[in-house]
């Protein structure tokens, strides 16, 4: 069992969804940032890769990448954190999220070498789509998931092409549109998970634009995992120096809220 599996199977018996957490490699103190995540409640963690063109990303990661670019992060300087992350914690996945240009240099094999010796768990690449796939084949050789993303627009037609090779989980992008700026009516949301729990037995994870623990509480009650980036990013950048207190207590909000959110309705 992958420790992506055991973190989804882990929630699953406790009767909840798994909080699925995103920040920026590089934009404040990213180690102590990560063991905030942890400590709050956090059950996988996506390590956000700096690009200078995230062009799925609204402004608060869009700002983020150009704060951790500012400070000189490199693809060099992400694995060495998630490196050091796995020493620190055996047990918590750890996903790499970005675009192709970071994580196909030098070569597809050998970036997939260096995450995997790193300890990383899986990678989302927001702009390979399915038919390009062949480009990252080596990344499964390295027990590394290819964790896919469906949209609202993705209909019954092509959401076999997203889910062929997909591994890890399910990544809904509960909106047309970037990070952070807005949040999808949850009558869609619960409609399009019982669509995709239909055709799939990965775990359906939904994001973009959850921010508040009800709002959380809400996906988590028909969802696996609830994803939220933009709104710990936010924290990240109002706080500086006490961003990990911070990250803490909203982490642990969403985490309570997630716990409690299908006892409500059991």
């Amino acid at each position: 069992m992958t420790r992506l599996t055991s973190a989804f199977a882990t929630a699953a018996a406790q009767h909840r969804a798994a909080l699925v957490t995103f920040v920026t490699a590089g934009d404040g103190d990213t180690a102590a940032i990560l063991d905030a995540l942890v400590a709050g409640g956090a059950d996988v963690i996506e390590l956000g890769m700096p690009f200078t063109d995230p062009m799925a990303d609204g402004p608060a990661i869009q700002a983020a990448n150009l704060r951790s670019l500012a400070k000189g992060t490199r693809t060099a300087d992400v694995l060495a954190i998630a490196a050091a992350f796995r020493q620190r914690h055996p047990e918590t996945p750890l996903v790499l999220m970005g675009y192709a240009n970071t994580m196909t240099r030098p070569t597809p094999e050998a970036f997939a070498q260096q995450a995997a010796d790193a300890g990383v768990d899986g990678t989302i690449i927001v702009d390979i789509p399915p038919e390009e796939a062949d480009e990252i084949a080596p990344f499964a050789d390295h027990g590394i998931a290819t964790i896919r993303l469906a949209t609202p627009t993705t209909d019954a037609a092509r959401l076999p092409a997203v889910l062929s090779g997909a591994s890890g989980f399910l990544y809904y992008v509960s909106v047309a549109g970037i990070t952070g700026l807005q949040q999808a009516a949850q009558d869609s949301i619960e409609a399009a998970v019982a669509k995709l729990k239909a055709a799939t037995d990965l775990p359906v994870a939904v994001g973009f634009g959850v921010r508040t623990p009800e709002q959380a509480a809400a996906i988590g009650r028909v969802a696996d995992g609830v994803v939220v980036g933009s709104a710990i990013i936010d924290l990240i950048a109002a706080n500086g120096a006490d961003a990990p207190a911070a990250v803490r207590t909203y982490i642990q909000s969403l985490s309570t809220a997630l716990a409690a959110a299908r006892k409500e309705i059991a």
